[in-house]
């Protein structure tokens, strides 16, 4: 698993050595097709990253907080370190803030030694019996991570269906002599003028009798193909974030039981986010006094329910 991460982390720095490196061409004189393309995959990756990031931090709605703590720092907190340690200042009041897990783990394997810390230098070492640590899944795993992924896979894919239009374009390479140069571009001309008729006299022949010679690309069409594994991609995303989706693409309608059966991983990733922050909950509500609580936003619930009715 550790060798995982850590090649996960070499890919990724390579790709942001890549973009930099792109970027900086991309400013100068020198700019070059191959820069021009780099850089714009690595642009689409962080797009897509960016609306993963905004779906995920927005699929949540926190309840009785404090004026003290922040929601959309939490949840930015819990997407790119999969925890945030809540506890109390005695001066600033409740705080729930990004920290440092590690030594020694009770029998659950929860980290007994936790220092949470913030942008402006502030620094507080807790326990277990001072803290609470909300975690984004029961899992413990980071989900910017997995994002990560996702966005680069679309991102190749999208190149994949550019390449594959401009492929379609069929660039035409003609063969001839150099003396018959110019007879072969005017007659090019008339054909991409749509001339019905294009006249050519005996010079359009080689010296030793033979026609010029023309060849095509003939890269076949598999844009529709590419985006619809595209889709499928998109929708696989968000069934890991627990967002409704229609994982499997048919031209008939599809009855309710059938939705129903496919939003199974849906349901299931969606209990693990939001359970593992009703955890955190209840145990910051009897530490602390505070009436917390946090759910799946109901406008998630409200579409799914809207959709489920026009499928029926």
């Amino acid at each position: 698993m550790k060798l995982v991460i850590i090649r996960l982390t070499i890919q990724f720095r390579l790709e942001e050595i890549l973009l930099s490196k792109a970027r900086k061409a991309n400013r100068t004189k020198n700019r070059t097709s191959f820069s021009d393309s780099v850089f714009y995959q690595l642009y689409t990756f962080e797009q897509y990253l960016d609306l993963f990031t905004e779906i995920a931090i927005s699929s949540f709605e926190w309840a009785g907080l404090p004026s003290t703590v922040d929601a959309r720092f939490i949840e930015v907190g819990l997407y790119e370190n999969s925890a945030m340690l809540y506890f109390n200042d005695e001066v600033m009041g409740n705080l729930c803030l990004r920290s440092v897990l590690g030594g020694q783990l009770d029998v659950y394997d929860i980290p007994l030694n936790r220092r949470a810390y913030a942008s402006n230098g502030y620094q507080r070492v807790c326990g277990k019996n001072d803290s609470v640590i909300i975690w984004d899944n029961m899992t413990h795993w980071c989900c910017k991570n997995k994002m990560e992924i996702y966005a680069k896979r679309l991102a190749e894919l999208d190149a994949s269906i550019d390449i594959n239009c401009k492929a379609q374009r069929t660039p035409t390479l003609i063969k001839g002599s150099e003396q018959q140069q110019l007879a072969l571009q005017n007659a090019y001309m008339q054909f991409d003028g749509n001339q019905p008729v294009i006249f050519a006299s005996n010079d359009f022949m080689n010296g030793d009798g033979s026609s010029f010679g023309v060849f095509t690309t003939g890269a076949p069409f598999v844009a529709d193909k590419l985006y619809e594994l595209k889709v499928n991609l998109w929708n696989e995303a968000l069934t890991y974030l627990g967002i409704t989706n229609i994982s499997i693409q048919k031209k008939e309608r599809m009855i309710k039981d059938e939705v129903q059966r496919l939003q199974g991983g849906v349901m299931a990733n969606r209990y693990s986010r939001e359970f593992a922050r009703q955890q955190a909950c209840e145990q910051i509500n009897t530490m602390f006094g505070t009436q917390m609580s946090c759910h799946f936003r109901d406008v998630f619930n409200q579409n799914e329910d809207r959709k489920e009715d026009d499928i029926e």
